[in-house]
């Protein structure tokens, strides 16, 4: 199987390949438009901030080829921000795959950046297949996606916000999957038997 992970100088690739060499698989980090329309799945990871990583995508060209994919995408963290429309986050036009708004978590109700272990809800998607409701998952951001029709699963903090997304063949999950232990790895396998 030819798993391309999107680089795009905004992430810590090392920990998300160490995931995937444990469930078999050798991905390949790659900006080569031609070798991510051929792979057969795509996983789009991310941490930093939403204005830059776009810019770096638009300038090697990769938001025209990530918006045109036909295979199994997995976006993660920051990549399934990067996925909605638009981005509180320096008021960001993001890859619009997914038709909505990125928005920031009030720092007058909750600390910011909601960090660290949160249970998920109202799981439904062969993505979260043998997932349990209430399983923990390990989180690290500052802006979320409201639950939205593309929801598939929610988490808390405290308002009710997408955990994970699905349209079509794009998935996408705001938790790290490499961090978060046996629900993480479980997260992954589901991904690539897709």
């Amino acid at each position: 199987m030819k798993v391309a992970i999107v680089k795009y100088n905004a992430g810590n690739v090392q920990s998300l390949t160490f995931a995937l060499n444990r469930l078999g698989v050798e991905p390949v980090l790659s900006d080569d438009p031609e070798f991510l329309q051929t792979a057969d799945k795509v996983i789009f990871p991310g941490q930093g901030e939403a204005s830059s990583a776009m810019r770096s995508l638009k300038e090697k060209g990769l938001d025209r080829v990530l918006r045109s994919l036909h295979q199994p995408f997995l976006g993660v963290c920051l990549g399934m921000q990067l996925m909605c429309e638009s981005s509180e986050e320096n008021n960001t036009e993001c890859l619009g795959i997914i038709p909505q708004k990125v928005v920031r978590f009030d720092s007058s109700e909750v600390k910011v950046p909601h960090m660290g272990w949160n249970d998920i809800h109202q799981l439904k998607s062969p993505i979260m297949k043998d997932i349990q409701e209430g399983d923990y998952l390990y989180f690290v951001h500052s802006y979320y996606v409201p639950v939205c029709e593309e929801t598939i699963a929610v988490a808390e903090y405290p308002q009710s916000f997408s955990a994970a997304l699905n349209k079509d063949n794009y998935y996408a999950i705001q938790p790290h999957p490499e961090k978060s232990a046996e629900a993480g790895m479980k997260l992954l396998e589901n991904f690539l038997k897709l």
